[in-house]
């Protein structure tokens, strides 16, 4: 009598040592896969640093080298620490002075853009009302308009109302230029504040202003860091706008005409090394700024999408 070797019964809930192999095989796949993506990711992080840093270290190491040196060895360090094109660009070239009208420019107009920018997207995203999101729309629309189209009606606004060739007016335009974005990215900041809060600081007799004010705004203090930084550096590196609104105002110019009328001049006199001087200036405070607040920008770029 024969007898025959019986298989291994597997139950309904249970796999065998093939299914067993093809998952494990199916997950070093996986693995491969996510190894191959992660190394390019950081191969094209690592080409995009470069990039971006390469020029900017240049920029810094010609503005210590006088003209011959920035054009027979522009690769090789600085002989010597030129501080004095750093002096000669900020007195001669007047680099200082435009320096100050930027500064005064950026913080007014930040401070309007986010004081008036906070309070509309606010409104938008916590009241409802009839035309909410008609107006919503209308501030997102702002998004997908060329600032270089509205420059000649920009102009003619502008001067119509008296404040062309004045900071006044810069800064009214840079407030209506930061708006759209700045209501577009706190409105949806705005959304994820627990609505409890706010019931809560309302039954203690809170009015709407005062509730902004002293417990929304708080709150919402990652976002406004965030979207503030992007503000001061899109401002702080706006060309177009002051070169419409302020052509005939030299004493008024902010540092990017400054430094484009440098340009202009240095294929005349020869002073790159001033040139570079006053571009190491323009670039350093933002990248201090980023620097500084670095984790705020990133904790409120992640704050509202995670909540």
């Amino acid at each position: 009598m024969t007898t025959q070797t019986e298989r291994p019964r597997t139950g309904p809930g249970e796999r065998g040592p093939a299914a067993g192999t093809g998952r494990k095989a199916r997950a070093r796949r996986v693995k491969s896969e996510v190894r191959l993506l992660s190394s390019l990711g950081h191969v094209a992080l690592v080409v995009w640093a470069v990039i971006v840093i390469v020029p900017i270290l240049w920029t810094f190491l010609a503005s210590f080298k006088n003209t011959p040196e920035i054009f027979s060895s522009p690769w090789t360090l600085p002989a010597e620490l030129r501080w004095e094109n750093w002096g000669r660009a900020w007195t001669q070239a007047r680099v200082g002075r435009f320096f100050v009208n930027s500064v005064i420019v950026v913080s007014c107009g930040v401070f309007g853009t986010m004081l008036l920018g906070s309070m509309a997207a606010y409104v938008l995203a916590r009241y409802k009302f009839v035309g909410n999101r008609v107006i919503y729309y209308l501030f997102v629309s702002g998004l997908a308009f060329p600032v270089f189209l509205a420059l000649v009606p920009l102009f003619f606004v502008v001067d119509n109302l008296g404040l062309l060739n004045s900071h006044t007016g810069l800064v009214l335009v840079y407030i209506a230029y930061s708006l759209p974005f700045t209501v577009f990215f706190l409105a949806a900041f705005f959304k994820t504040l627990p609505t409890s809060v706010a019931e809560a600081g309302m039954i203690d007799g809170c009015s709407h202003t005062r509730l902004f004010f002293q417990v929304m705004l708080p709150m919402a203090k990652p976002g406004l860091i965030s979207v503030g930084i992007f503000n001061i550096i899109g401002q702080w590196s706006q060309y177009q706008l002051p070169l419409v609104l302020l052509s005939n105002a030299e004493d008024k110019w902010v540092l990017t005409q400054g430094i484009a009328d440098i340009s202009v001049n240095a294929g005349y006199e020869a002073d790159w090394s001033g040139l570079f001087a006053a571009l190491t200036m323009a670039i350093l405070p933002m990248i201090l700024v980023y620097a500084i607040f670095q984790r705020q920008i990133q904790s409120g770029l992640t704050a509202g999408a995670v909540k």
